[in-house]
């Protein structure tokens, strides 16, 4: 593990009544940046841990033991200056920003919180007194975020990623194996969803290797969905020649639980890739204009596979003017491959059915 470049300032934790955890955005970084939190509860067992996210993402920390409240940003029905407010109103002892976006670090400066730490973004430190080293690029998002708590003294006594699901979330996901006669099915999730488009590969080529996958192995296919998708999988399974099974409309932890059912997923780099890796899946991610070593599915079990070679890997660009070829040079092949390799690293490790 990379040691933290910087010296640790430890905060008294005894003295600390209340915090908060900023992280906004996409559902994968605050599904990530959920590793702080059961290391923050062991370090503030007596104090209200509250985490700030947005609507999107509320879910994901909602149910989560070490969470005392969710303090939910709609930027649809509140200004900056009733989200600073509300902040405020709380009496935060410590503040951590996650985020670190100008909203954010403003709000943090006028949160009134005597420990303030975030990260030594440009522009940003004004709000903070105590600044971590910001390793976005070297390191895994996963160690990105327990940089903060090291900065600050906070021991890591967890490295895992949790997500927890209901048991009526369970239930109805169990209810939909149950009725597609696949209770006891070891089941393979194909992901097609990706917040850019630069980050899809193709839904032919899904299909085909969805096909592959299941002539091989046996194994049956789901092909799970979110907002805007229902017609993208629907397209996926008229193009398979096998049976493929579309689940009903899910919430992120109705997906969560049925991502805790499936043996197997292969996804592009989304938010789902992340959940199923939380979840316990073994999961392979399809990759291209991100870097798979810092924004990868977390967990050893879990592998990755993109077209080596390109110049453009890693680019970060949600457009391109290329073709985005580091998807559409990607092959059928190539990730029926790296799935065999995924399986074979498990074949030692017990499976779900």
């Amino acid at each position: 593990m990379s040691t933290v470049p910087h010296p640790r300032t430890s905060i008294p934790c005894d003295a600390i009544r209340r915090a908060l955890v900023i992280k906004l955005r996409a559902v994968g970084d605050v599904v990530l940046s959920s590793i702080v939190l059961n290391n923050l509860r062991h370090a503030l067992p007596h104090a209200e841990l509250d985490v700030l996210t947005e609507r999107a993402s509320e879910s994901v920390v909602r149910t989560h033991p070490a969470v005392s409240s969710v303090v939910v940003f709609d930027a649809k029905r509140m200004s900056g200056l009733d989200l600073i407010r509300d902040v405020r109103r709380r009496r935060y002892d410590l503040v951590i920003d996650l985020f670190g976006n100008p909203r954010t670090a403003l709000v943090t400066r006028l949160s009134g919180a005597p420990y303030r730490v975030g990260y030594r973004f440009r522009g940003r430190t004004y709000a903070y007194n105590i600044v971590a080293e910001p390793r976005g690029g070297s390191v895994h998002n996963t160690q990105f975020n327990l940089d903060a708590l090291e900065r600050i003294g906070v021991p890591i006594i967890d490295r895992a990623v949790h997500l927890f699901p209901s048991a009526d979330d369970r239930a109805y996901v169990d209810g939909f194996l149950r009725d597609a006669g696949l209770g006891n099915a070891t089941l393979v999730a194909i992901n097609t969803g990706g917040g850019w488009y630069t980050k899809r590969w193709g839904i032919d080529r899904f299909a085909a290797l969805a096909d592959r996958i299941a002539t091989a192995t046996g194994w049956k296919i789901i092909l799970p969905w979110g907002p805007g998708q229902k017609e993208e999988v629907e397209a996926l399974k008229a193009q398979m020649t096998s049976p493929a099974f579309i689940p009903p409309p899910t919430s992120l932890m109705q997906l969560t639980a049925l991502f805790e059912r499936t043996g197997w997923v292969v996804s592009n780099d989304s938010g789902p890739m992340h959940i199923a890796a939380a979840a316990g899946s073994r999961v392979l991610g399809i990759f291209g204009p991100t870097r798979p070593e810092l924004q990868g599915p977390y967990g050893e079990a879990n592998q990755t596979v993109r077209r080596e070679g390109l110049d453009c890997l890693g680019c970060n660009l949600t457009s391109c003017t290329i073709g985005n070829i580091c998807m559409t040079a990607l092959s059928v092949d190539a990730v029926y491959e790296a799935f065999t390799r995924l399986t074979r690293h498990s074949s030692s490790q017990s499976m779900r059915p």
